[in-house]
């Protein structure tokens, strides 16, 4: 069994307008919901194997707060990652090495949130025993959300319904992030 880490940048800054969009940074609020997940992914003993980022500002800096990962996981920046489609960020999956057991994906939305439904597939949501943390999943992949799925696949055969949901986690979910 695989296990996929699909974690949604956390929460940027639009403070300076004459930013392009890939060099936004993230905010006061990002830097503390990155700081809780990266506590909540050691406590769950989340140790990805593989890391592929995009290449985007935030994204990077949600995986600094990260740091550091157990295992020093090889790290890859992907300027294609950046705002990608599912299909993008699906056909990067399917070139991860077939001895790497976990996968630690940072991305953007829509893209990620697309990927994530179409990994549970049409059929899991509706199903009666897809739980509270599906039915969190279709609603929205806030900024900072992290979904971990089982793939029982080889990652060159990853495809739509490829996945079991195994939680969803937001920043509200942690305790550290219900202080305002």
């Amino acid at each position: 069994m695989r296990q996929l880490l699909l974690l949604r940048h956390a929460k940027s800054s639009w403070d300076d307008p004459r930013l392009p969009d890939h060099a936004r940074p993230l905010n006061a609020r990002g830097r503390r919901g990155a700081a809780a997940m990266a506590r909540a992914m050691r406590d769950l003993g989340l140790a990805p194997e593989v890391v592929l980022v995009s290449s985007a500002r935030r994204t990077l800096q949600t995986l600094e707060a990260l740091a550091p990962l157990p295992d020093s996981p090889i790290v890859e920046p992907m300027d294609a990652l950046y705002l990608a489609t599912p299909q993008v960020l699906l056909a990067t999956l399917r070139r991860v090495p077939e001895t790497a057991r976990s996968v630690l994906l940072i991305g953007h939305n829509p893209g990620l949130h697309e990927l994530a439904l179409a990994l549970v597939g049409a059929g899991g949501m509706a199903a009666p025993a897809a739980g509270a943390a599906a039915r969190r999943l279709a609603e929205s992949y806030p900024t900072g959300a992290l979904a971990e799925f089982a793939i029982a696949t080889p990652w060159r055969l990853l495809e739509a319904g490829g996945g079991r949901l195994v939680r969803f986690l937001t920043p509200s979910d942690l305790p550290e992030m219900a202080v305002p």
